[in-house]
């Protein structure tokens, strides 16, 4: 099976990056995927706070759903839609919330992003606890392609996420993580999570410079079971497709069955 991880540089104006959701799902399409995954926010980055809260959407509607709902369908595809603020129970904070969709445009599942990035080097800091309310559970899904695994983000420096979702077939990790970051760890713990659970990782980013002045790393890839990159953009809006093989997982949990061999099982 074919599968597609999308790197986009979105701005703040949602309109415009549906817009090139839709195109880059396309060619995803077009190429032969049945699952494409989008990357966070794939709506909106950079809006002021004000306006992420007014683009907000409660599960089963809403602009951005409907907008994910229609493409899976149009295009027969299973469509992971990165992710997208939804209502929280603070009401001044919104989720940052990952909905899945079948190729029929129906909604298969739903993640709640639950560790929330804090990060201050010089100039450069984050926190989204201050406007974001965390998740509370992890979330796997089952597809016609294997068991899924959903994480954002974030979440990748957390192996114990990981490891609750048990065996899964492949996961998938929609992020937006910092340059300064990126260029440290995204690779690093991308393939070390493919590595400790023995599954395919399609992990797709923000990647570019952005409209309001902050910059994301990029390196969209799909790593195989044994951490081997299959496919891979740097920078800059675009597409990457890889195939991924059942057997290849089942020959890598054979050779060394190092899921069988764990003392400590959540």
């Amino acid at each position: 099976m074919r599968v597609a991880a999308i790197q986009m540089i979105s701005g703040p104006v949602v309109a415009e990056n549906l817009k090139e959701a839709a195109r880059l799902v396309a060619m995803a399409a077009e190429q032969g995927a049945v699952l494409a995954v989008l990357p966070e926010y794939f709506p909106m980055i950079g809006a002021s706070e004000e306006d992420r809260l007014m683009a907000r959407e409660p599960e089963g509607e809403g602009p951005i759903q409907d907008f994910l709902s229609s493409l899976a369908r149009e295009h027969s595809i299973w469509l992971v839609g990165g992710s997208l603020p939804t209502y929280a129970n603070h009401p001044g904070k919104s989720r940052n919330t990952c909905f899945v969709f079948d190729s029929e445009g129906i909604r298969r599942a739903r993640y709640d992003k639950i560790h929330l990035f804090g990060f201050e080097h010089g100039s450069e800091r984050y926190d989204e606890g201050q406007t974001i309310e965390a998740g509370e559970s992890f979330s796997v899904c089952e597809t016609p392609y294997g068991r899924m695994g959903i994480a954002i983000c974030y979440d990748l420096r957390f192996p114990e996420l990981f490891r609750k979702m048990g065996e899964v077939d492949f996961i998938v990790v929609p992020a937006a993580f910092t340059e300064t970051t990126g260029q440290a760890h995204w690779e690093l713990l991308i393939r070390a999570r493919a590595v400790e659970n023995q599954c395919h990782v399609i992990a797709s980013a923000q990647g570019g410079g952005h409209p309001t002045g902050r910059r994301t790393f990029g390196n969209s890839m799909i790593v195989d079971p044994w951490g081997e990159i299959m496919a891979r953009i740097e920078k800059g809006p675009g597409v990457v497709v890889a195939e991924m093989d059942p057997s290849r997982t089942q020959a890598v949990r054979n050779s060394l069955p190092a899921l069988r061999h764990r003392k400590f099982v959540a």
